[in-house]
């Protein structure tokens, strides 16, 4: 018979950042109680039983400021009834991403391939491009992942591997050193890159395994953090840069253009900042990809463009990120300015 192990050690046992996801809050009236928000005080109305539900940890919810109903780590996060809205040329699959060969793996530009390794995130962000997308069906688990692995390896033309989801850090560190060892052995492959916000939301999630794993792995390794405001940077997630930094990882961050929340010069302008004094490099500001539910975050062309030039004119090139959109069909990103 195996031994009874008391719950304390079980307890013991469970990676912090997993504790802190297993907490998140899951209802948005529980979330304005916990950030001291008055609901009547919102531009808009809840969505309480929206399908791409509530969820926002503990780490994340520090970073807002109490009673602010304007929030910008708010409103990001916080369901609304203009989520509920039909709105011409927004779709479920902005970017034709549910029509891939194989299960788990989109092999949209040359010399790269994405992987999904899981189908949830830390955080459900509302403005989330593939908060349709069905996970059930296209991610790379068990055999998919060893065929998704297989299809890598026949495939010289591939030199980097990008792992996404969901969020691939959501994936245990055990998952993610079987998975990066394998990788490692394809001797074509130089490079692997990965796009994820959990260590935004809940910074926990860069463990000491999960450093040595990048660390050792012979592949050239970067991370590519989702950072849309200034005030989502912290001395946690400071920290856990620092410990990736030391672990060899280059560090960039893309944000999406969002009304409301980071539309104005200063607040991007301050995000490159403080990106690069926590050593992360700007390198993406995405314009919205156009999913339905999430039209009220969308800005005009023009305002995007005006925002980009004024950002030149106030800082150096290299914290200026290159404004950019995907569009379904293209051999690559499009560059707007």
């Amino acid at each position: 018979m195996s031994p009874i192990i008391p719950v304390s050690q079980v307890d013991c046992q469970v990676p912090a950042w997993k504790k802190l996801l297993k907490t998140a809050i899951k209802d948005p009236l529980t979330l304005l109680e916990t950030v001291a928000v008055d609901p009547k005080s919102l531009d808009f109305s809840l969505s309480e039983n929206n399908p791409f539900s509530t969820r926002v940890p503990q780490p994340f919810i520090d970073k807002m400021k109490p009673g602010d109903a304007k929030d910008p780590l708010l409103l990001q996060v916080l369901t609304s009834h203009l989520e509920e809205l039909e709105v011409p040329d927004y779709s479920f699959d902005p970017l034709d991403e549910t029509q891939n060969q194989l299960p788990g793996l989109l092999h949209k530009y040359h010399g790269r391939v994405l992987l999904i390794l899981a189908a949830a995130c830390a955080v459900n962000c509302r403005y989330c491009f593939r908060r349709h997308f069905p996970y059930q069906d296209k991610m790379a688990t068990g055999d998919q992942l060893n065929k998704a692995i297989e299809y890598v390896r026949n495939s010289e033309s591939i030199t980097e591997v990008i792992l996404s989801g969901g969020d691939p850090l959501m994936v245990s560190d055990d998952q993610l050193r079987n998975l990066i060892s394998q990788l490692d052995n394809i001797p074509h492959l130089k490079r692997l890159r990965i796009h994820t916000r959990l260590p935004v939301v809940i910074p926990q999630r860069v463990t000491n395994q999960l450093c040595q794993t990048l660390a050792s792995s012979n592949l050239d390794c970067s991370i590519v953090l989702h950072i849309n405001h200034g005030n989502e940077i912290d001395p946690l997630l400071s920290r856990a840069v620092n410990d990736l930094k030391h672990s060899g990882v280059t560090l960039l961050n893309q944000s999406v253009l969002l009304k409301h929340i980071n539309d104005n010069l200063d607040a991007l302008c301050e995000l490159s900042e403080r990106l690069f004094q926590t050593g992360i490099l700007p390198y993406y500001l995405h314009c919205l990809d156009k999913v339905a539910g999430a039209a009220h975050f969308d800005l005009p062309m023009n305002t995007a463009k005006t925002l980009i030039s004024g950002m030149r004119n106030r800082l150096p090139g290299y914290l200026v990120p290159r404004l950019a959109m995907e569009e379904p069909g293209r051999p690559a990103k499009t560059i707007v300015a």
